[in-house]
């Protein structure tokens, strides 16, 4: 969405918000509408996008002049970044329902602009240094925005590299814990990272408004690891894996808003299309040059997608809104694939990898009806009933064509029980969508196993039951808490395929959890400019292995993640400083011969100074892992499966050093 595409039909504030304006960030010297929104205390952004396939009803918490970002990866967070804050008249921290927009509950940002039509930009240029890696230099950003009469439009160019690298030991045992060989392991990670966005506002007299959008990127990533080998018998060898990849991602969307008899109709549309060649090798040999091996894997992944949704809306004066939506979508998947090997230095020699090359489409109808209404003065209701009609089709190494009819819909009631606290609850019955890489076969050279592409493999469906509660406690700051617990029926997880596995349906499963989001503000106890964020989540979940029977986690699931960061704004001087802590742990992952978990300990810390008028910049300095976390992995191989005995283990913590980076911006 453009930034002032209906700032000129929306002036008046929105009944019921929270205000906040460019007074209320002076603090933080914000430079785009982005930097103003994630300083709201106990607000965390939540775009609309969230890999699934389609639209579908609003999910997000961030409007742009009261509308809907009609975009994927060019979404909320996206948009937001494209508007300076100049621009920016006020934020409203106001009830969804205050919008009637289908999908929409809780606390959701609007993000008002002047639409004043003059251009105004925003330039960041970040520079990043660490072990065992060439800096980089070119970590750019430039925005622009502007308009004149009924059109605005806005601008954005970015280049962001990622580097990463780690090393260390990794120790191998057999099944009884006697050492069998040692690796030395050294692992470097570099892609580049280009992308260019843009979106154009109509907003005429007549009281329609259109958005159109688009984005494209480039990104390359290369992987390489190295690993000396010693093992307790034998010859000294070693081994070398390297992956690259060239994808090249382009998404056009755009709506169109115009009045229809008593009412309002909405029409969005996006197309998407990736092209994505990989490539991965695996060396391997001894010192003595004895055991020479090779191995080689390579796709080409064409992926798209179609959408069309229309949205008609009747709104009343007593607080009453319907809206019927109605929406077709196309998606697809090619990909083509070879496996070669090759033994001795001889020449590489194609191996049979069935199910690897072949095309899944699928072509997908939603309709739904959704109701809100006012029951009494702090209280809001919203329900809707819909239906979800799709056709799974796959060809090439299989052949396989099904069809799909799945109710979906939720019921809402948002309670404003006092000034500060709004509790919202929400029950959805939920229909998940396919990875369609589950349907196709594929190797992973770098850690030696697999997939069995799985062509009956079927959504899975879900009860959803949430609770959250937002509190402003004024002075002090503010926070969300959200807890839901999930039943689910045919649970994509992980299954016995063929010789081999992959992923499939189990009967049920549920999962529960609480997130939340807290900023504490230190001024009423003499810290001045102080303030703390905490981010986080917790999830239990349980599901029976298809394998043992045993209860255990869902496959390779999050447990936790927590963020903490506190920061001073030092009063009367342009000074800023922070320190944080980031840590996290996942579930272990379950194969048919062999389970692994990751970690990452003790956690990420970072600290950083900032100066926020560097001749009109803001330059910042930011020095990363100062806790020194370790990546850790270890994996168990089962002799047959995961019923047998345990035939090795393999144990490994990888260092990856100190990471300093520095960031200038500015405005223009």
């Amino acid at each position: 969405m453009a930034l002032s595409a209906v700032a000129d039909m929306a002036p008046e504030t929105t009944p019921g918000a929270t205000i906040y304006t460019m007074d209320d960030f002076s603090q933080y010297a914000p430079r785009t509408a982005l930097e103003m929104v994630s300083r709201i205390p106990g607000f965390s952004i939540q775009g609309d996008d969230d890999g699934s396939r389609g639209f579908g009803q609003a999910s997000g918490n961030v409007l742009i002049n009261g509308q809907r970002v009609s975009g994927k990866s060019n979404g909320a967070t996206e948009s937001l970044d494209r508007i300076s804050a100049s621009s920016v008249v006020r934020l409203e921290l106001v009830d969804a329902s205050a919008f009637e927009i289908a999908g929409l509950s809780g606390h959701v940002v609007n993000v008002i602009t002047n639409g004043d039509g003059a251009v105004s930009g925003t330039w960041r240029w970040r520079a990043r240094f660490r072990d065992n890696l060439p800096p980089f230099y070119n970590g750019l950003n430039l925005t622009l925005s502007g308009g004149q009469g009924d059109i605005s439009w806005s601008f954005e160019a970015e280049s962001d590299p990622e580097r990463g690298a780690s090393n260390g030991p990794e120790f191998v045992t057999d099944g009884g814990g006697n050492p069998v060989q040692r690796r030395e392991e050294d692992f470097t990670y570099a892609a580049e990272y280009v992308s260019v966005s843009g979106s154009v506002g109509w907003t005429p007299a007549s009281g329609a408004i259109g958005n159109l959008n688009a984005k494209t990127t480039l990104f390359q990533p290369d992987r390489k690891e190295t690993s000396k080998l010693f093992p307790v018998d034998g010859p000294e060898g070693r081994r070398l894996y390297e992956g690259a990849e060239d994808e090249v991602f382009v998404e056009i969307g755009g709506d169109y808003e115009f009045g229809l008899g008593p009412g309002r109709l909405k029409a969005i549309g996006l197309v998407r299309r990736e092209d994505s060649p990989i490539i991965d090798r695996v060396f391997r040999g001894n010192v003595d040059g004895t055991d020479i091996s090779e191995s080689l894997f390579t796709r080409d992944i064409e992926e798209g997608e179609y959408i069309l949704r229309t949205e008609y809306g009747l709104a009343f004066e007593n607080g009453s809104d319907w809206q019927f939506a109605l929406e077709g979508a196309f998606n697809y998947l090619d990909q083509q694939s070879a496996l070669a090997t090759s033994q001795g230095g001889n020449a590489l020699q194609p191996q049979d990898l069935p199910n690897a090359n072949s095309r899944v489409e699928e072509q997908r109808g939603e309709l739904s009806l959704t109701h809100g209404r006012r029951l009494a003065q702090n209280l809001t209701a919203q329900i809707s009933l819909g239906a979800e009609m799709s056709e799974l089709s796959q060809s090439g190494d299989s052949e396989n064509v099904r069809t799909f009819t799945r109710p979906k819909g939720f019921a809402s009631l948002s309670w404003q029980a006092k000034p500060s606290l709004k509790l919202v609850t929400r029950l959805e019955r939920e229909v998940g969508q396919l990875d369609f890489f589950d349907f196709v076969s594929s190797v992973n050279l770098s850690a030696g196993n697999g997939q069995n592409g799985n062509p009956d493999i079927v959504p899975e469906q879900s009860w959803k039951l949430s609770a959250q509660a937002e509190k402003n406690f004024g002075g002090w700051g503010a926070a969300t808490v959200e807890v839901f617990y999930s039943d689910i029926e045919d649970i994509v997880d992980r299954v016995p395929i063929g010789t081999g596995d992959g992923p499939g349906n189990l009967e049920s499963a549920w999962r529960a959890g609480v997130e939340w989001d807290a900023t504490v503000k230190f001024d009423k106890i003499g810290f001045a400019g102080g303030e703390l964020s905490l981010e986080g989540n917790y999830y239990e979940s349980e599901v029976d292995d298809p394998l043992t029977g045993l209860t255990r986690e869902i496959n390779d699931s999050e447990y936790y993640w927590s963020f903490a960061e506190l920061r001073q704004d030092v009063p009367k001087t342009d000074w800023a400083w922070g320190i944080g802590f980031e840590r996290y742990k996942r579930n272990p992952y379950f194969r048919l011969d062999e389970t692994g978990i990751e970690g990452a300990t003790p956690g990420f810390g970072f600290a950083y100074v900032e100066h926020k008028d560097i001749w009109g910049m803001t330059g910042q300095a930011t020095f990363g892992n100062f806790a020194n976390q370790n990546d850790t992995f270890r994996r168990r191989i089962y002799d047959t499966n995961r019923l047998g005995n345990v035939a090795r283990v393999e144990d490994r913590a990888r260092d990856f050093g100190p990471i300093f980076t520095v960031q200038l911006e500015g405005k223009f």
